[in-house]
């Protein structure tokens, strides 16, 4: 293909990743890959969950009066995506140019600088500021999927994808849970938790830099980086199949932000602000997301047979039904069944998505796509928080759940009457 002057030039080089020599077998380093990549998933997930899960009584301890928290919270959960939206390109660029392995490992580092400094916050304005910096570390997600997707037997894209997925679902339980533990269980304060995942995620830093050897992209896009960059967005956007995909799982991440922020003021309603709290947080989030845990991988196993897209419709539908639920049930445990059932959903229509990408972008674009694919979810993380404390606020909780399950709902939709293969799918590992 011909390039205009300056323009970016794919490059092929004899064995990008190297030890590959059938994309039928992967690389034969794939498990300690996959295994180190989702270890680090699991680690940025937990300090973030704990960040989601307790700011709303966290806002409390910074000096938030209780008249304004719904707002605060609505405010301070899309300040995380503020910053980091712009750069998202930015890192999947110099990723593929240089190094995946320094952005992942600058990712974990960043975590660490992040949880430290909301466990030092004592002002709203600090905790504002470190909510914020969390942007400085997202765009290492998609990189890691990128780099599965080259080194994976390609038979078991869809099971491995859902597996590394899992990550998500499962620190969504533990880092609440964990929480719980540390705060009602042993009496720390939840400025000490925060440092805990600031310690951890230094370890992972390290582990990804010395446990794990790089993985190079099948084909490397040569030019300057701006260029690069925003080209991967002209292409994403360009291409009307894996604009649908995007536009699907942007709905669901948007279901996710406008609600998931609210969820501990659902619990606080049913079971008062006293000692109990952080625990009835921690078990209404730790069941739900060890479900979706469970579940996510079965989904990859099945979308590996019966194809990937019934299964992404099935979930939108649960995870629709499961929102209208939640502000409507009288007590903890019935909220967690509700939620168990939308974490499912949400981790199902995630390992979807990631799989349809991977197996159905051609090889030239496959990187750049996947280093994209939390796109939507910056956007999501943006827009639905602000509109989840704009409903909150005059509505009550309750308002970004029933908002969220007509989002989901509508997704499903569109997957039913949009989504369909392309006519002459590309072949898997290109």
């Amino acid at each position: 293909m011909a390039s205009e002057p300056g323009e970016p030039t794919a490059t092929r080089g004899p064995s990008p990743t190297p030890g590959r020599h059938d994309p039928s077998l992967g690389r034969p380093d794939w498990r300690r890959v996959v295994a180190v990549f989702w270890l680090t998933s699991m680690v940025e997930g937990l300090g973030v969950s704990q960040v989601f899960s307790y700011l709303a009584p966290y806002l409390r301890i910074v000096g938030v009066p209780d008249t304004d928290r719904a707002a605060f919270v609505g405010l301070f959960s899309a300040l995380v995506f503020v910053v980091g939206m712009p750069l998202v390109p930015l890192w999947g660029v110099w990723a593929d140019l240089y190094s995946r392995k320094a952005v992942i490992a600058r990712s974990a580092l960043v975590e660490a600088v992040v949880f430290g400094c909301v466990a030092l916050s004592r002002e709203p304005w600090q905790l504002a500021v470190s909510v914020l910096l969390i942007g400085f570390q997202l765009g290492n997600t998609g990189v890691m999927l990128a780099a599965i997707r080259d080194v994976v037997p390609s038979a078991r894209i869809g099971t491995l994808i859902a597996m590394f997925g899992v990550a998500g679902p499962i620190v969504m339980a533990v880092g609440p849970a964990l929480g719980a533990l540390l705060v009602d269980g042993l009496g720390w304060s939840l400025s000490a938790m925060f440092w805990v995942s600031a310690a951890l995620s230094v370890g992972t830093a390290a582990l990804v830099w010395f446990g794990a050897a790089e993985v190079r992209p099948e084909v490397v896009l040569r030019g300057r980086v701006l260029p690069l960059a925003y080209g991967a967005l002209r292409g994403v956007l360009g291409d009307p199949a894996v604009r649908r995909i995007f536009a699907i799982y942007g709905v669901a991440f948007l279901a996710s932000q406008m609600s998931r922020p609210y969820q501990s003021l659902i619990v606080e309603h049913l079971v008062g602000t006293g000692p109990g709290l952080t625990s009835s947080i921690g078990f209404v989030a730790g069941p739900a997301a060890l479900a979706g845990a469970v579940i996510s991988p079965l989904g990859g196993v099945v979308g590996d047979r019966i194809g990937f897209r019934p299964v992404l419709l099935t979930a939108l539908l649960i995870g629709g039904t499961a929102l209208l639920a939640v502000p409507l049930l009288p007590t903890v445990p019935a909220l967690a069944l509700a939620v168990v059932a939308f974490t499912a959903a949400n981790g199902l229509v995630g390992a979807m998505v990631f799989s349809l990408l991977a197996t159905e972008v051609p090889a030239e674009r496959r990187s750049q796509t996947l280093n994209l694919v939390y796109l939507p979810l910056y956007g999501a993380g943006i827009i639905g928080p602000a509109v989840g404390g704009a409903l909150a606020g005059p509505f009550g909780a309750g308002a970004p759940f029933w908002a969220g399950a007509a989002v989901f709902l509508v997704g499903a939709v569109v997957v039913a009457l949009r989504v369909h293969p392309r006519r002459a799918a590309v072949a898997v590992g290109g």
